[in-house]
């Protein structure tokens, strides 16, 4: 499969996880699609700066996975410090 079926594959499946991790219902297909992509760019860069390594698909859904959430926590703390 091309690599950016993969990375729409891993967004979505990313969003969905870090949705339900946070105690959510997920954000519809394309909010999961979009929270999963963004999340694996701040994964990446998170696991980046601690030197964690992960390897093949499972690894790329585990740092999209945690990137998610990340992105969630500072977007939810954003909402409540405006409120």
């Amino acid at each position: 499969m091309p690599e950016w079926v993969w990375f729409i594959i891993i967004g979505i499946a990313a969003g969905w996880l870090a949705g339900q991790v946070m105690k959510g219902s997920g954000y519809g297909l394309l909010g999961d699609l979009i929270i999963g992509a963004i999340g694996g760019v701040v994964g990446g860069y998170v696991f980046g700066l601690l030197k964690i390594k992960s390897v093949g698909l499972l690894g790329a859904l585990i740092t999209a996975t945690v990137g998610a959430i990340l992105l969630i926590v500072v977007v939810r703390g954003i909402r409540r410090g405006t409120r």
